[in-house]
Formats: structure tokens, sequence, C-alpha cells
């Protein structure tokens, strides 16, 4: 399952709301550690299918989510269960170091 894209208007519903815990990866297109962790969020969405929903927010064009969340740097990953944010990081990692964040969070 590919990561998903989500906006403003979809994130109650395809995150809080969401039957599995999801990671947010909050992103920009002119962000380089953000491009450079994107095809392991993409292998880890397959891997991790089922157990968890990996999706994507362009933060420069969904700056209310962003700001709610007082996001000040980019990738900023979180991870939320049950609706509520268990987990957070910031700043790029390696694939098994993102997969051990997530699978230690759930």
């Amino acid at each position: 399952m590919a990561t998903q894209a989500v906006t403003d208007a979809t994130f109650d519903t395809e995150v809080k709301q969401a039957d599995l815990p999801v990671v947010v990866d909050f992103w920009a297109e002119w962000c380089g550690p953000c491009k450079q962790i994107g095809p392991a969020l993409e292998e880890l969405s397959d891997e991790l299918d089922g157990k968890v929903k990996i999706v994507k927010v362009n933060v420069d064009e969904n700056m209310q989510t962003a700001q709610a969340l007082h996001i000040r740097g980019i990738p900023a990953l979180f991870l939320y269960k049950d609706g509520e944010v268990v987990s957070n990081k910031t700043g790029a990692a390696p694939k098994a170091a993102l997969k051990s964040w997530i699978e230690d969070s759930l």
C-alpha cells in the first residue's frame, strides 16, 4: 500500500478516525531530507501494510494542520494511535531507524 496524501480537509477522517495507527509525514517539495526519507516510507508502507497506515501532508499546501501541531522543522513524523499522538520525531533517518521507531511506538 503506497503512502497517501492527506490535506487539512481530510486529516481528521484519514488520521484521527483511522482504524489503524497512522504515521504522518509532514514534508515539502523543497525539503532535501524529506525527499531522502520518502522512498523508505513508501517501502515501509508496503512492509507494514495492515499494521500501520503511512500518510503525507505537504506543509506548504496544508498550513492549518502543521500550525496546529506547532511544526517548526521538517521532515516531521507523528505517529497517531486511536486519534492521539503517541510519538513524534523530526529529521531524516535511515529506513531501519524509521521502522524501529514505528514498531517501538506501536
